[in-house]
């Protein structure tokens, strides 16, 4: 299974590592990721497989949000299912 994550605020050096850090300690893999400054402001897109994460899917939720929170930066994370339903014509 996969999972989106989106992250924005302002751009600050590191916010790449610490994001996949994170997800490198609860073992989910990057598979995919877009990123991109605008104006001062960080956007960025990852896509991460966690059929091996060593939590439960909203443990992995709430932690990315207190790591965001933590940073200044908000940062969402919505299993695949609910992204392709949410998309579905």
């Amino acid at each position: 299974m996969l999972a989106v994550i989106t992250v924005t605020g302002k751009d600050t050096v590191g916010v790449l590592a610490k994001v996949s850090g994170e997800c490198a300690e609860m073992g989910a893999n990057i598979i995919d990721v877009s990123q991109t400054v605008m104006q001062g402001l960080f956007a960025m897109i990852m896509m991460v497989d966690i059929d091996h994460i060593n939590c439960d899917f909203t443990e992995m939720v709430d932690r990315l949000d207190a790591l965001g929170q933590g940073m200044g930066y908000v940062i969402h994370t919505m299993h695949e299912d609910i992204f392709n339903a949410m998309h579905k014509i």
